[in-house]
């Protein structure tokens, strides 16, 4: 792992009225992760802890977390009663890692029990930027309409409608509380090892088994998303260089024949989108596949120039093949494209 040999920021004397744990030694930074057990989080801990600062992660604690030896546990729910507050009070950290904010209110709990960390970095998503008719989608691009807090469900209950707003507020929380300290993380789709979304997964497990496979649209629509490790870089980049204001994150953008044939798929079979919706064929099944036109297609060309100028670094899209590989190849996709609709397509477009 790539660690700087040093860091701009610079530790708190320790732990309002209590025991500053594992901070304040060694001249490490104190970071606090929310939502540190999760997917992009465990990768987050793992990376500030391998370059030597000390990590704090909190987390609902209802899932084993892949962690170090040396993070330290925190239990708390976003959605509880105190929003998971309880076991940061008496605490103080140099910064904060935000990968569980979904809810206005959520956010807004842990702004206020947070309020001397030395960077505040939210992890938002390219999904707040209203459907552009095409790209590159720019930090500057227009972002969605703000939903009041009064509409926000549970987490559990956000949907492509809701998600993004309710990131857009949440923005704006951190950022009026914030001003300078403020940092916003806008990846792409985020896969990677461990991946568990079953997006991305689907077309790398489809592409392992053998016989015709359905390739879908005429492989010169895009697909991008980025490495969950160029997140991670990302991250402790902007800790460590002490970076403000919002970034993109995205990856390589590739026509799908690229990315199909990067995959190693023997003997893909291109299926037309018109084909494809007369079959009757939601998008839903094919994971990512947003053909020019379509909803959200536009965000399928998301510009990084900006992350980086300022030191994000890409993975190459076939060592993200290869290294997500096992994770696809362990995972359920139950949502996707079933064997038995893809032989009928396949079967139709052969006889066509």
């Amino acid at each position: 792992m790539e660690c700087a040999p040093r860091h701009r920021l610079q530790l708190h004397a320790g732990a309002r009225g209590g025991s500053a744990g594992p901070a304040g030694r060694g001249g490490r930074t104190h970071v606090l992760i929310l939502g540190g057990t999760g997917f992009i989080g465990t990768h987050v801990a793992r990376t500030l802890h391998g370059c030597g600062h000390a990590v704090s992660v909190l987390s609902r604690g209802g899932q084993p977390a892949a962690l170090p030896d040396g993070v330290e546990p925190l239990t708390g729910d976003r959605e509880g009663p105190d929003h998971g507050v309880g076991a940061l009070r008496r605490r103080t950290w140099d910064a904060c890692v935000d990968l569980s904010g979904y809810l206005p209110r959520s956010v807004r709990a842990s702004v206020e029990a947070l309020p001397d960390v030395r960077r505040y970095v939210y992890v938002s998503a390219v999904a707040t930027y209203r459907d552009p008719p095409a790209g590159p989608v720019t930090e500057a691009f227009p972002q969605r309409a703000l939903v009041p807090d009064d509409a926000a469900p549970r987490v559990a209950d956000l949907d492509n409608r809701t998600y993004g707003p309710f990131k857009v507020r949440c923005e704006r929380l951190v950022q009026a509380a914030f001003g300078p300290r403020a940092t916003v993380l806008r990846p792409q789709v985020v896969t990677g090892p461990g991946d568990p979304t079953r997006r991305y997964t689907y077309w790398l497990a489809r592409a392992a088994r053998p016989g015709p496979m359905l390739a879908p649209g005429t492989g010169q629509d895009h697909l991008q998303v980025i490495d969950v490790r160029d997140v991670a870089r990302f991250t402790r980049r902007v800790l460590e260089e002490d970076l403000g204001g919002a970034f993109n994150l995205a990856g390589p953008r590739l026509p799908w024949a690229e990315f199909i044939g990067l995959t190693g798929a023997p003997d893909p079979v291109w299926i037309g989108a018109d084909r494809l919706e007369a079959a009757g064929l939601t998008l839903s099944k094919l994971p990512l596949f947003r053909p020019a036109g379509s909803p959200l297609a536009g965000l399928m060309h998301v510009s990084s120039d900006r992350a980086q100028a300022a030191g994000l670094t890409l993975t190459d899209p076939l060592t993200t093949i290869r290294d997500t590989t096992p994770t696809a190849l362990r995972t359920d996709h139950p949502d996707a494209l079933s064997p038995q609709e893809e032989a009928a397509l396949l079967r139709a477009a052969r006889d066509a």
